[in-house]
C-alpha cells in the first residue's frame, strides 16, 4: 500500500447558524480551524418546512384536468 494515500484527519470545530458550536473529525482545513456555516439542519427550508409548496396542489394529472378539465370529446 501507498504512503500519504490518505488526507490528513483532525479535530474542528464547527459553528451553527443559531451560534451552538460542536467538534468533530473532518479532512477540511487543518488542526483546530472553525468551520462556520451560512445554512445548517436549523436553518434551512429542506429540514424546517419552511417555504414549502403546498402538497394538495396535486400532481401532474390534476394539473392537467385543472387545464383541460371543460373539455369533452362528445358530441352535444
Amino acid at each position: 500500500m501507498k504512503a500519504d494515500g490518505h488526507p490528513d484527519y483532525h479535530t474542528i470545530t464547527v459553528k451553527m447558524t443559531d451560534g451552538t458550536e460542536f467538534q468533530t473529525r473532518s479532512t477540511w482545513g487543518s488542526e483546530g480551524d472553525t468551520l462556520t456555516l451560512d445554512i445548517d439542519p436549523t436553518s434551512h427550508p429542506a429540514w424546517t418546512g419552511g417555504n414549502q409548496r403546498l402538497l394538495n396542489e396535486g400532481g401532474r394529472v390534476a394539473a392537467f384536468n385543472k387545464r383541460f378539465g371543460g373539455l369533452s370529446l362528445k358530441k352535444k
